[in-house]
């Protein structure tokens, strides 16, 4: 099965120093939960990752693996606070290198790594499973593969949490009173094409579907729409604030695709044509 570097790379290998403009010092690239209104970005991602750890059941020693980790966040974290071992997957080499020297900055004698490589190419065993917003990613030619990749490498008490962005297919849209427009379409389109080339956007209907005919029950799902809003409008306001200094690490052209794709996005999801949440699957 390929796999898709090219197109996660056009995205995650643009400049680490870039995204550090806008993002909060974890580095953390997805929804936050604003557990209590007066938190700081960094606060609510922190709650974002513990709400998601909490549903793992970890226990000192296991092996915890992270699909799409980004530069690291989640795993320091399961590190720091369940004492487990670790393991990361991404195909960004800018994350790969920095997620590594994060966390080999932690105090710790368990083993972590990040690995440049895609779930398709994985076939470790390991005790629990978390995924945040990397889903999106790849088409839905590949979700039974994913699910059954998942349940597989997992023992019969495996846990796994997916945090995913979805879409509400159209059929669903007139019932929900939201207008199909023009600009929307276009919107979509761009994020296609500029932001995520390669990815799909899912909804509920599949996880349910995939994860269950792989064996997964789906215990829970947390709804986070509203704190994306809040999330999004939070990192516009800093990568607008860093303008000059995001034009010096990339281009004008990266800084106003950005712009366009934050501020897009917060609308999409104010507007309920895009959702997210976690999804508690076990075996």
């Amino acid at each position: 099965m390929k796999v898709a570097y090219e197109d996660v790379q056009a995205h995650y290998d643009t400049s680490n120093d870039f995204f550090g403009l806008f993002q909060d010092p974890t580095r953390t690239y997805s929804c936050a939960f604003y557990e209590r209104d007066d938190m700081s970005l960094e606060e609510a991602q922190i709650a974002k990752i513990d709400l998601a750890l909490g549903k793992l059941d970890l226990k000192p020693g296991m092996t915890l693996l992270d699909i799409g980790c980004g530069w690291g966040s989640v795993m320091k974290r399961a590190i720091e606070t369940y004492d487990v071992n670790v393991v990361g997957l991404t195909l960004s080499r800018n994350q790969c290198a920095l997620g590594q020297q994060i966390l080999d900055a932690v105090e710790t004698d368990r083993s972590r790594r990040v690995l440049l490589k895609g779930w398709e190419e994985f076939d470790e065993p390991v005790d629990r499973i978390v995924s945040i917003e990397a889903f999106e990613a790849w088409p839905k030619s590949k979700y039974k593969a994913f699910f059954d990749t998942c349940y597989r490498v997992m023992p019969d008490d495996g846990r796994m949490v997916l945090q995913t962005i979805m879409g509400h297919p159209l059929k669903r849209w007139p019932e929900m009173g939201i207008p199909i427009t023009m600009s929307d379409l276009k919107f979509m389109r761009f994020i296609a094409k500029e932001i995520f080339p390669g990815g799909a956007v899912p909804c509920d209907e599949d996880v349910y579907e995939f994860a269950g005919n792989a064996g997964f029950s789906v215990d829970h799902f947390d709804e986070m729409t509203t704190h994306y809003v809040r999330t999004l409008d939070t990192w516009a306001t800093a990568l607008e604030a860093g303008r000059d200094k995001a034009i010096e690490a990339t281009s004008q052209e990266v800084y106003d695709r950005y712009m366009k794709y934050l501020v897009g996005c917060s609308d999409f999801f104010q507007r309920n044509v895009s959702y997210v949440g976690q999804f508690t699957l076990t075996k």
